[in-house]
């Protein structure tokens, strides 16, 4: 045979194996064996990703979880300084206290006021009282002064003192406005003192609130992704730390052609087939099916063109699964989705054999 001949059986047999390679590849993960009631698609196993950020400016202490520990909700995770934010407490609890001091100094005044007050009232009885004396012996001189049976004298005298008692009755009830107005006075201070008493208060619960949140928690149960920040660095208000994967939350992202996603339905049965472990079969329901196409042409004119339009498919993982295998779940890895577009097609042998628990 002529090296022409051989290289030209060599190529022919290496078109072979790939040919059977990618035909066991499609009778194993892309062929539904004449199944027109399940379609499939590739994909990737996802997962929630939450923050653990900083709510204030600081310095790190203290993280207390290393990438891949599993963590609960409310799981202090990390903590920041608190040295400034004591300072700054301390000096508002000072002033707090100060507002109460003052607070109780205007009511103490207030007090004064309202107690001149009813002495001024008493006051304005006892000028009034002692007018009307006056005004009946300025009756009685006046009339003895007529019928010649008095003098004219007592007679003025008794008026200028009815004059005089006159002005008492005057002088006394200026002085109850004047302490009308003192009383105002003294009521708008205990109101001032009182609202800085809230102000206090309220920077004293700002301060201990920011305190509380310099140690950072886990808000969901998870598993630590990354340490973006390590200890002794200095991050600014929403600084992140630590990356969490919400392991109650897991699903596989797939893609289908618009034949098939138009059938598919939101609570539809699915199982999914990863890279990593083609033997096993996790069961999974479509959570979700995108209202827009990915990988749209520009025009869209043909039958054939219309095949080109994918329809994103989210498939969840029931939480009960997750849980009882949360040491296994891991994110990013590829596979498989096969979902069925018709309730009452039986799933095929192959995707009910070793199906996860």
């Amino acid at each position: 045979m002529t090296e022409r001949g051989r290289k030209w059986w060599v190529r022919l047999a290496v078109l072979a194996v790939a040919g059977l390679a990618a035909l066991s590849a499609w009778e194993r993960y892309g062929a539904n064996h004449g199944n027109e009631g399940i379609a499939s698609g590739n994909g990737r196993i996802e997962a929630v990703e939450i923050d653990v950020a900083t709510k204030v400016a600081g310095r790190i202490v203290e993280i207390s979880v290393r990438e891949g520990d599993f963590v609960t909700a409310g799981q202090v995770v990390a903590r920041m300084d608190t040295e400034v934010l004591e300072a700054q407490r301390r000096q508002a609890e000072a002033q707090l206290q100060q507002a109460r001091s003052a607070a109780a100094t205007a009511r103490s005044q207030l007090a004064q006021r309202e107690a001149e007050k009813a002495a001024a009232i008493a006051t304005v009885h006892q000028r009034e009282a002692e007018l009307d004396v006056a005004e009946k012996r300025s009756r009685r001189s006046a009339a003895l002064a007529t019928r010649g049976a008095g003098s004219q004298q007592d007679a003025d005298e008794h008026r200028g003192l009815v004059l005089s008692a006159s002005a008492g009755v005057s002088a006394a009830r200026a002085q109850v406005a004047a302490a009308d107005a003192a009383i105002a006075t003294a009521q708008s201070q205990v109101s001032g003192a009182e609202s800085s008493i809230t102000a206090a208060q309220s920077s004293v619960e700002r301060i201990q609130a920011d305190i509380a949140d310099s140690a950072l928690k886990a808000p969901r149960a998870g598993r630590v992704q990354y340490r973006v920040a390590e200890v002794g660095e200095v991050l600014g208000a929403g600084g992140r730390v630590l990356n969490l994967i919400d392991l109650s939350d897991v699903y596989m992202t797939f893609f289908l052609p618009t034949a098939a996603a138009g059938r598919v339905a939101l609570g539809a049965e699915v199982r999914l087939v990863l890279d990593a472990a083609p033997d096993y079969v996790v069961p999974a329901e479509v959570s979700f099916v995108a209202s827009e196409a990915q990988f749209t042409p520009k025009t869209v004119e043909t039958a054939s063109e219309r095949e080109k339009l994918m329809f994103r498919v989210r498939a969840r993982i029931p939480i009960e699964l997750l849980q009882r295998h949360i040491t296994q779940v891991k994110t990013g890895l590829p596979g498989m989705a096969h979902v069925k577009l018709d309730p009452g097609v039986p799933w095929p042998e192959r995707l009910e054999r070793n199906l996860v628990r």
